[in-house]
């Protein structure tokens, strides 16, 4: 049987790089993906990669930015009225203006990306939990930048959240390690995306890989073999 034959999988940020790769990997790997992501356009070029790789997905337009608990608790609702059933989510959704010196950047654009990287995906986690624990072995999988590049100069809100991500991993975990509901985290090496770029430019940035070459991380977190890495982080070099 594949690897998540028969699973439910959430994507929150399944337009970015890394989230269309792990979409489309966990499709390959058997999963019913569902798609969730702001930009529709991209998100309907995801949906036609993934149904051609595995079973039909589910398509789920939402802006992180302005949801309220309200939208992921009808999200939950309606992942179990149509699938009846959610086995793993898999958080890729981030925001990261650019790099800017904290004493001239934006107010609202460091709260954002503090929300879209952290508070959201806290809400969202939230929201799917009662799904979650439904299942004999569920996961949440926090995709996370290396803490010790983000939390150099210039990195502002998203940075901030990257250290906040890890203790909410942190707390998750202590909270959820008797149940079946486990949490793990993925960081991969440097990535060649859109996010990344807003740093580095491609001149510079030699070490960045296609984040395809780390979707399968994903599915093993995702799947019942990354029960070893319960309440740990996946660090994986370029």
């Amino acid at each position: 049987m594949p690897e998540l034959g028969g699973r439910v999988v959430l994507v929150a940020g399944a337009a970015g790089g890394l989230g269309a790769a792990a979409a489309n990997a966990c499709a390959a790997a058997g999963a019913t993906v569902v798609l969730l992501g702001r930009k529709v356009a991209k998100l309907n070029r995801v949906y036609d990669s993934v149904a051609r790789l595995g079973p039909e997905p589910l398509l789920y337009p939402l802006d992180l930015e302005g949801a309220s608990p309200d939208d992921y608790a009808a999200l939950a609702e309606r992942l179990e009225s149509e699938l009846g059933r959610l086995d793993g989510l898999l958080h890729c959704a981030a925001n990261f203006p650019g790099l800017t010196p904290f004493a001239l950047g934006d107010p609202a654009a460091f709260a954002r990306a503090i929300h879209v990287n952290l508070t959201a995906r806290a809400w969202l986690t939230q929201a799917c939990l009662p799904l979650l624990r439904q299942r004999e072995d569920a996961a949440v999988v926090f995709a996370l930048d290396d803490p010790q590049r983000v939390g150099q100069a210039y990195w502002g809100g998203y940075g901030v959240a990257q250290y906040g991500l890890r203790g909410l991993l942190d707390s998750l975990h202590h909270e959820l390690g008797n149940g079946p509901v486990r949490v793990s985290g993925l960081q991969p090496g440097p990535m060649r995306t859109g996010l990344r770029a807003r740093a580095f430019t491609h001149e510079e940035d030699a070490v960045a890989v296609d984040p395809v070459n780390y979707a399968q991380a994903c599915v093993q977190l995702l799947a019942a073999d990354g029960a070893p890495w319960r309440g740990r982080v996946l660090e994986l070099p370029a």
